[in-house]
């Protein structure tokens, strides 16, 4: 029998690669999952590729407030409940010195990356306390932990999460709803390398050399791989953690011991 045996979970940024691998690990453990996704296509493929019945996709804006009701309805009307939710939509934004930061930029990011979870929060959190149970795990980054160079909006947007996560705990604790955050490192994908190309392009640095500064800042010598993310993902959204609320996990290969 799997740990989520029965669950329904609902991902956003389902069409990414951590979205995407943390929705195969969910299956695997026996989970229905809700995919959400802005871009549908993408969206469309990811479902394909995971091939199971126990699986819907809905194209939502996460900071778009009807959209967000809109997937906690389909996903309620579709399987009956949510008992987990990975509020996992996110972006990195421009990558510039603050001073270089346009509003519009820094706006965007914070609307995705903070708006986007609480609008998430909002509106599942209901449903969970009718059920008296639930987990949800946001994602952070290990630079909701820190500062962060040229990067100040997702930085910012990610700091915010913490807050959001520890308030959401506190308030829905007697619901027996458990909200934690997890807090990854470099993770290898298309994010990442948005960041190298953008730090290469700063720093008048070749992407290589960016990459190998980057690798060697991680303790453990390596980027994350998603399914590394997923593990801890799939631990906070099981019964293994049912005493687990508040909390940041770092999954940051060692980052956050040189601090």
């Amino acid at each position: 029998m799997g740990k989520l045996e029965n669950k329904v979970a609902v991902i956003t940024g389902g069409a990414g690669g951590l979205g995407k691998q943390t929705a195969q690990t969910f299956l695997n453990e026996g989970a229905k999952v809700s995919l959400v996704d802005l871009d549908k296509s993408k969206l469309d493929t990811v479902r394909k590729e995971l091939g199971s019945d126990n699986i819907i996709s809905i194209e939502a804006d996460v900071t778009n407030e009807d959209d967000v009701k809109n997937y906690v309805e389909k996903t309620v009307d579709e399987f009956g409940s949510i008992d987990v939710f990975f509020n996992n939509a996110g972006i990195i934004g421009d990558i510039a010195p603050i001073d270089e930061q346009s509003l519009d930029n820094f706006n965007k990011v914070v609307s995705i990356n903070a708006t986007g979870v609480f609008l998430g929060l909002k509106h599942i959190i209901p449903v969970m306390k009718k059920q008296k149970n639930g987990s949800i795990i946001n994602t952070s980054s290990v630079d909701g932990l820190r500062g962060s160079p040229n990067l100040s909006p997702y930085s910012t947007s990610k700091h915010a999460v913490v807050g959001l996560t520890k308030t959401a705990a506190l308030e829905n604790s007697e619901f027996n709803i458990r909200v934690n955050s997890v807090h990854p490192a470099p993770v290898t994908g298309n994010m990442m390398q948005t960041v190298e190309k953008g730090l290469s392009e700063s720093q008048q640095n070749e992407e290589a050399e960016v990459k190998e500064a980057l690798t060697e800042s991680v303790p453990l010598g390596r980027y994350a791989e998603s399914a590394d993310i997923a593990n801890v993902v799939l631990f906070l959204a099981s019964d293994d953690s049912k005493f687990v609320t508040g909390s940041q996990y770092r999954v940051d290969g060692g980052m956050g011991a040189t601090s």
